[in-house]
């Protein structure tokens, strides 16, 4: 029996922003981002019942939580003193509630009758900012300015030139717990303010908070033409505009909105203002925010002396009513049975096949408990936890399992440390089987809902047998991924183990690493073995073949060459004859032998080549460039139809346009025929181990797969470029919709290839830019980018000829390079370092981090353990051999059974070894 968890939240305020909306302000001039657009989303904003927030305690209202439950380190746990305790395992648990609150808006006079006071709260925990600046009664559309000095509150920091961020600090706290948070903004009356502008930010989780979609706004003369977005009195309802003290509390509705809007109090109130443009009001709107909950579920298990059963303890500290499902089995089937009477009070039968009981409360108050007696005939104990009609509580989306010892069995657990939180292992053997399942259950689980699928599919009759295939095909690549996980798993061994084999003089054979089509070993170290300038000297390969002995001394196994074709380009990135290969950077004589001198020092090598687009050699007969010349000398057919600029004849494109060279149509037989036969040329003639794929965005990923099947590359890496997500300025925390897109590709080519994780250098760029290291954890506590959801198809860079070099459309964050390599080279996925990182100052520390990564043997797959991911630092441990931190902030490893000792400490970065 299986259970998932599925529940449904509406949030209520558009967290996302989009330069398209007119609402959304810009600085005057307009800032210039890092090369991603924004990201837009909309949201409904649901209609909820007002209350005061000045004069009640403010209330939040919990909807249906949602949760995740995470394995302990171990299946079997410490003894406890007490000898009858034969087992104890506390899964943790990582539960989400959606917390409802307000945020509130009051517009007072000040102290002197003058000047006026603005104020923006809210009720709900966390670390708010408030990004604002106002509008000038000239301004045309959304254009923010920052405020005069004398309106900045203490703490402020300016945000370039259009805005301010204030953090809203602690004011007041209720016995219940709830906490306003709050900022003052000083206004002196001006006739050149039109409007106070702005947005809140919740800076633990990076989520923007507007109203209706847009940017708050609060009028300060009554010139400002209504709007959807105005905070304050409307003024189609105001009777008295200036005779505020006759109006106690009006609450204005207008269709689509839900503001509650009343007078100010007496206290702020004056028989006639010195302003008359403004008024008081109060204004109280809706918000809601994840918060994480930490709670558990603990089993321990104890023989009866009397009985000689099993006598089975849960407890969890999750409030409310909740239902226990459970049943247990008699073999490895894990089959589901009901086990005979005695059963716990509030028991009842479900189906013949379960067992519902209700929990019963704790004395304490927090959590409940139920005690279950089991036979010795059977071998687990098995449940899920029904929180209510539409919420399950699983494990892993599988059953909880717990194993029942037998008669003779010994003791095989005991009792955790509950105040450290910390769980030592009993045996190797379960260490192990628990590490080889952590690799292969997601890819395992994969495999069961195809085989579910098509089985069912196949029953209805319903799926076409083409449809069928490809999901067959799927499993099959599934099963060679697992199969590859078990091949390049690196074998343990306990002391005894090994003492054993030294004692019997046995010599272990060396199994060199598996090599999976496209995606290497896993322990790929790439080299890209150019730049931006490279192409000036004319003789680059040759420069090159110099410092190949020295780049495989560095412990590179994989060099990225640049392209090798006849260019429009001196770069080598707007490609003519593919077939010659002469180019500005050297000779095909020479680019053989360069090659020829990377394999005798134990390089593979990479040619970069560029199949989105084709600069053609003549014109048609309107005079447009489509028509082909050399060896592949195509007519407009190979043009995708919907280029703008070539008149192509072919199909529509499958991807994205480049503008500056006619876009080839992979959908065209001939031309996906004339490809494959010059890429197995180029592997053939010139040696080429695989490939680098350039503007993959550019064609579907389906012909990739194609290309390479036909290829058969070492390693092979395609180059999507896609935007980040930004919302005013700065980039969104959560950027799975970003590697979603890079993921989605890699799936186009069956997993032929890699892609270059473009989302964890822009992460890195803003976890360093602003000390937000914070940013380098997800809200699963994986690494953010593509490197943790598919690690084996990432390969991390911080820069490459493009993003640096003298181009720098991208440059990483001056200074911080070392932080970067400190992450990628220690990380998952395939590292991939820039040249000119290499022949730098930067030298040494990175052979060294590169030495580090070879001697624990870190590879695509292994495993992050996040010890810390806050605001001044980022920590981790890595397949428990090597800890690293970056940022100015401490962190130590922590001490146990381990020992750590230092490897390489830089600028704001540390790396241990496990003794």
């Amino acid at each position: 029996m299986i259970f998932s968890t599925t529940v449904s939240l509406e949030p209520l305020f558009n967290f996302c922003h989009s330069r398209r909306e007119a609402s959304i302000h810009r600085s005057k001039p307009k800032p210039l981002f890092p090369p991603f657009s924004l990201s837009s989303s909309s949201n409904t904003i649901k209609n909820y019942a007002s209350w005061n927030f000045c004069y009640s305690r403010p209330h939040h209202r919990f909807h249906t939580p949602k949760f995740e439950a995470f394995a302990t380190k171990t299946d079997t746990l410490e003894s406890l003193q007490s000898s009858d305790v034969l087992f104890n395992r506390t899964f943790p648990i990582n539960r989400t509630e959606l917390v409802e609150g307000k945020i509130f808006v009051r517009l007072d006079q000040g102290k002197d009758l003058r000047n006026w006071e603005l104020t923006v709260g809210c009720n709900l925990p966390g670390k708010w900012i408030l990004h604002w600046g106002v509008s000038h009664v000239d301004d045309v559309g959304s254009e923010w300015d920052q405020p005069p000095r004398d309106m900045i509150p203490p703490g402020s920091i300016p945000i370039k030139d259009y805005a301010i961020e204030t953090p809203l600090k602690k004011s007041w706290s209720s016995a219940e717990g709830d906490t306003l948070h709050e900022v003052k903004i000083d206004l002196k009356p001006s006739n050149e303010i039109s409007a106070v502008n702005f947005v809140l930010k919740d800076e633990d989780t990076g989520a923007w908070y507007q109203h209706k979609g847009r940017d708050f706004k609060v009028p300060l003369v009554n010139s400002l033409k209504d709007d959807a977005n105005i905070i304050g009195p409307k003024k189609s309802f105001s009777l008295w505009p200036e005779a505020l003290g006759r109006i106690s509390n009006i609450l204005l509705k207008s269709e689509g909105t839900d503001d509650k809007v009343q007078d100010n109090n007496s206290e702020s109130r004056g028989p006639k203002q010195e302003n008359s443009q403004l008024e008081g009001f109060y204004v109280e709107l809706p918000i809601t925010k994840e918060v994480t909950v930490n709670n558990s579920i603990s089993v321990s298990i104890r023989k009866c002396s009397e009985t000689a059963k099993n006598l089975l303890y849960l407890e969890t500290d999750i409030t409310g009513d909740i239902l226990l499902h459970w049943g247990v089995c008699r073999d490895d089937l894990r089959m589901w049975e009901v086990p005979p009477a005695p059963h716990p009070p509030k028991t009842v039968a479900f189906k013949d096949r379960a067992l519902r009981t209700q929990l019963q409360s704790r004395d304490s108050g927090s959590g409940s408990s139920v005690q279950i007696s089991l036979g010795e005939e059977f071998s687990g104990f098995l449940f899920v936890l029904k929180l209510n009609e539409n919420t399950w509580l699983n494990f892993m989306g599988n059953d909880f399992y717990i194993p029942l010892p037998s008669s003779s069995s010994a003791i095989i657990g005991n009792r955790e440390d509950q105040s450290e939180g910390v769980q030592r292992e009993v045996t190797e053997k379960a260490d192990q089987e628990e590490s080889v399942s952590a690799f292969t259950d997601g890819i395992i689980n994969e495999i069961r809902h195809l085989v579910t699928d098509i089985s069912s599919e196949k029953s209805r009759k319903t799926k076409s047998k083409e449809a069928q295939e490809i999901i067959l095909q799927e499993i099959e690549r599934l099963a060679a991924e697992a199969y590859s996980i078990f091949r390049s798993s690196v074998p343990t061994f306990s002391e005894e183990t090994v003492a054993a084999f030294e004692a019997a003089k046995v010599v272990l054979p060396y199994s060199p690493p598996k090599v999976s089509s496209g995606t290497g070993t896993g322990y790929e170290i790439l080299c890209q073995g150019f730049n931006w300038e490279s192409h000036k000297s004319g003789r680059w390969y040759m420069e090159l073949k110099e410092k190949a002995a020295e780049l495989a001394s560095f412990g590179f196994t994989v060099i990225w060459l640049p392209p090798p074709t006849d260019s429009v380009s001196p770069e080598g990135y707007m490609p003519r004859d593919l077939y010659n290969l002469n180019s500005r950077y050297g000779t095909f004589d020479e680019l053989k032998d360069v090659v020829k001198r990377f394999h005798e020092a134990g390089i593979k090598v990479l040619g970069d080549v560029v199949l989105n687009h084709r600069c053609a050699q003549f014109k048609n007969q309107n005079g447009i460039w489509n028509i082909f010349g050399g060896r592949l000398n195509w007519d407009d057919r190979a043009v995708v139809a919907d280029d703008p600029h070539f008149q192509g004849r072919g199909n529509k494109s499958s991807g994205d346009s480049f503008h500056a060279a006619p876009n080839i149509d992979h959908s065209q037989e001939f031309v996906r025929k004339d490809l494959k036969e010059w890429l197995c040329w180029l592997r053939e003639e010139i040696g080429y181990d695989g490939w680098r794929l350039d503007f993959v965005r550019g064609f579907w990923g389906g012909y990739v797969k194609d290309y390479l099947q036909a290829t058969e590359p070492y390693f092979a890496v395609g180059e999507y470029w896609d935007s980040l997500s930004y919302t005013y300025g700065e980039m969104d925390h959560n950027q799975d919709a970003h590697r979603q897109r890079i993921i989605d590709w890699i799936n186009a080519t069956s997993g032929t290839a890699g892609a270059f994780d473009v989302t964890t250098k822009g992460i890195l760029h803003g976890a360093l830019e602003r000390c937000e290291y914070w940013r380098l954890s997800d809200k699963k506590g994986k690494p953010p980018g593509v490197l943790g959801w598919w690690p084996s198809r990432a390969v991390t860079f911080i820069e490459n000829h493009d993003t640096g070099s003298t181009q720098g459309h991208w440059r990483f964050p001056s200074g911080k390079e070392m932080q970067g390599y400190a992450y990628i080279l220690t990380h998952p996925g395939t590292p991939s370092v820039f040249f000119d990182h290499i022949f730098s100052h930067n030298k040494t520390e990175i052979a060294t981090l590169i030495s580090i990564r070879k001697r624990n043997k870190i590879h695509c797959r292994s495993t992050v353990q996040i010890c810390k991911a806050e605001r001044d630092v980022y920590a981790a441990i890595i397949d428990t051999k090597v800890a690293m931190k970056i940022g100015p902030g401490h962190f130590e490893p922590p001490s146990g059974s381990q020992r750590w000792s230092s490897a390489l400490e830089g600028r704001d970065y540390q790396i241990w070894e496990a003794s």
